[in-house]
C-alpha cells in the first residue's frame, strides 16, 4: 500500500481526535458532586499572573483549547504530507518518525493521567504513521 493512504487515516484520526477532546474536554460537563466541586474551585479562586487575574480553571481551559488547536493543525500537515509524499520524491521518513515518537509519548501520557479511549486513538495514528513509513521504504525499494 502507498503511504497516502496511511497519512490520510492519521489525518482522519487526528481531527476526530481534536472535536472529541474538545466536546469532552474543554466544553464537557462535570458531573455533580466532587468534579463540579473541584470545577468551582478552579473557577473561584483568581490569583494575578503577570499582570492579569486568572484562575485555574482558565489555564485549564486554554491548554485544552490548545490542544484542540495543535491537534486540528497537526491533522491539516498529515493531509497534506501525504499530498507531497504522492506528488514528489520528498523523503518524509524523518519527520513522520518523529511525529511517530510524540504520539507515542503522548499515549503514555494520556495512560498515566487520563484514561484508555486517548491512548487508542493515539497508538492508532501512531500505528498509520509507522505504515506510512514503511509505505515510503517499500516505494522507493520499487523504485531502485
Amino acid at each position: 500500500m502507498r503511504p497516502t493512504p496511511w497519512l490520510r487515516a492519521a489525518a482522519i484520526l487526528t481531527l476526530i481526535h481534536a472535536i472529541l477532546h474538545t466536546i469532552g474536554g474543554v466544553y464537557g460537563t462535570p458531573a455533580p458532586g466532587p468534579q463540579q466541586i473541584a470545577v468551582d474551585a478552579m473557577r473561584a479562586n483568581t490569583f494575578p499572573v503577570m499582570g492579569h487575574i486568572r484562575s485555574m480553571w482558565a489555564f485549564y481551559h486554554g491548554m485544552g483549547l490548545a490542544v484542540t488547536i495543535f491537534l486540528t493543525l497537526e491533522a491539516v500537515v498529515f493531509w497534506l504530507l501525504g499530498n507531497l509524499v504522492r506528488d514528489t520524491k520528498a523523503d518524509l521518513r524523518d519527520l513522520l518518525v518523529l511525529f511517530v515518537i510524540g504520539y507515542m509519548a503522548l499515549a503514555v501520557n494520556s495512560l498515566r493521567y487520563f484514561f484508555y479511549p486517548p491512548v487508542i486513538v493515539e497508538l492508532l495514528i501512531a500505528a498509520c504513521l509507522v505504515m506510512a513509513i514503511l509505505s515510503i521504504r517499500q516505494k522507493e525499494a520499487a523504485i531502485t
